[in-house]
């Protein structure tokens, strides 16, 4: 990605028009003021410059945040006996060089599955000499190169992201869930879950009807009318939906390890190979494109966020995973032993005595212990304690504020940067999935680039102020 992007700016910048000019500064951004006249804007940086400018957007990424008390425990605990720890909150590839700590063969307990988990098994595994090749019926296998170390993964859910489908929906724009916004957590919690079901089942019944027992108008006024979560609406389903594989279960899909118990590790890892199969599976074939559908939903409401963290990891499992090929990949690792999945809710505790981590939880007995700790996990946007220079300063001074989530504030369609009087900067713009309303990143459920689009927009409305501050200046 970052070879891309690299390519894509220098293709930019060469093709650029005679009236663009691009200047490139090789410094980071630490503060941000007003400057008259006019009220342009005046950006420091780390190099002792400063610019001026007549807008601003803050596309930096996810602001850097500082430690938490766990994290810096954590790091205390390994100073203290010797272990390798790698905190979280980043890529795992701005930290090649500690990579190098966790040595072949040797066990390592991951925190996180997934997208983060999956650039950082890419590190260790092909990076480190390891192939994939192709055999019978096109399954994906692992040869090791003997350099990588055992993969130990805990995560809430105790699984990884779903892929992401490798077919597109019908053509047409998706159709907009009619859901109204009720004014309770509770009631707005059951609203989406309703909205996400209208998305899935409408997809279901009208391209995949032969699979349904009733009509869609029917089924549609049934949903709209019962309670979700209700003895009416799952009788609904049961009798409308006869396969069990073609109903929504948000619960199941949330939480697919909650309940159940394996003697053993190497049970839970049977059970995880089959998983990752029949993901793969569902994931090719287009006659569950009502997945696709959910996902689709599951975007739209990203786009005006409640902080809800169970809509939140809900939307990392379902539309925030890898591609098909990387979950082939993924499956491989596992079969090969590489990677090890340790189930659902996972503790990871200190061992003073033994200097150690253990990880253990309810799924399997026991616990697995590694001298190795590494947190694949992006940390959670937190715009009250963020760690870069230029945000703090805005924060502090009231000029920027945190939305649900911990998210920057900013108003929608145009991206300004709301104050924390509610106000809104006519010259300051921010872009990123750390953004109120923000697209996750820059590729979509079908490879669309829903973050490209919500830029080439925010592009004119900074053209539009850009090009009102040229006439004020010249009138």
């Amino acid at each position: 990605m970052g070879d891309y992007l690299a390519d894509a700016f220098g293709r930019a910048a060469r093709d650029a028009p005679p009236n663009v000019r691009v200047h490139a500064h090789r410094a980071r951004a630490v503060g941000l003021d007003e400057s008259a006249p006019a009220g342009r804007q005046r950006v420091r940086l780390s190099d002792g410059g400063t610019l001026t400018a007549d807008a601003v957007v803050l596309a930096h990424g996810r602001p850097a945040a500082p430690p938490t008390d766990e994290e810096a425990a954590e790091a205390v605990f390994a100073a203290r006996h010797g272990l390798v720890h790698l905190p979280g909150g980043h890529a795992p590839a701005d930290d090649v060089p500690d990579l190098e700590l966790l040595r072949a063969g040797e066990p390592v307990l991951v925190h996180g599955s997934g997208r983060a988990f999956t650039d950082l098994t890419a590190l260790l595994t092909t990076g480190r000499g390891g192939r994939f090749a192709e055999r019978g019926r096109g399954e994906t296998v692992y040869l090791p190169s003997g350099d990588e170390p055992l993969l130990h993964v805990t995560s809430h859910a105790g699984v990884p992201h779903h892929a992401r489908p490798a077919y597109g929906l019908a053509p047409g724009p998706p159709p907009r869930c009619p859901v109204p916004g009720p004014p309770s957590p509770e009631s707005q919690a059951k609203g989406l879950a309703k909205g996400l079901a209208w998305a899935y089942y409408r997809e279901l019944f009208t391209r995949h009807g032969a699979r349904t027992r009733t009509s869609w108008p029917e089924f549609e006024a049934a949903l709209a009318a019962g309670e979700w979560g209700g003895k009416e609406l799952r009788a609904l389903v049961t009798r409308s939906v006869p396969r069990f594989a073609d109903r929504l279960h948000l619960d199941r899909l949330r939480r697919p390890l909650h309940g159940m118990r394996f003697g053993d590790l190497a049970g839970l890892q049977r059970w995880m190979h089959g998983y990752l199969a029949a993901d793969l599976e569902r994931r090719a074939d287009p006659a569950f494109s009502a997945d696709l559908a959910l996902i689709h939903a599951l975007v739209a409401a990203r786009a005006a966020p409640a902080g809800d963290p169970e809509f939140d990891e809900l939307y990392d499992l379902l539309a925030g995973g890898p591609s098909h090929a990387r979950q082939a990949e993924l499956r491989a690792l596992a079969r090969a032993g590489v990677v090890t999945f340790l189930g659902a809710e996972p503790r990871v505790e200190r061992d003073e005595e033994a200097g150690v981590w253990r990880a253990s939880g309810p799924t399997v007995p026991g616990s697995t212990q590694a001298r190795a700790l590494v947190d694949a996990r992006r940390a959670a946007p937190d715009v009250r304690r963020t760690a870069d220079p230029l945000l703090a300063g805005l924060f502090a001074r009231g000029e920027c504020r945190q939305a649900p989530g911990g998210l920057l504030d900013v108003r929608l369609p145009d991206r300004r940067l709301v104050t924390r009087r509610g106000a809104v900067h006519a010259r300051r713009f921010a872009l990123g999935p750390w953004t109120a309303g923000g697209p996750p990143g820059f590729d979509g459920p079908t490879g669309s680039a829903p973050l490209l689009d919500a830029a080439d927009a925010l592009a004119r409305a900074v053209l539009v102020q850009v090009a009102g501050a040229w006439l004020h200046a010249a009138a």
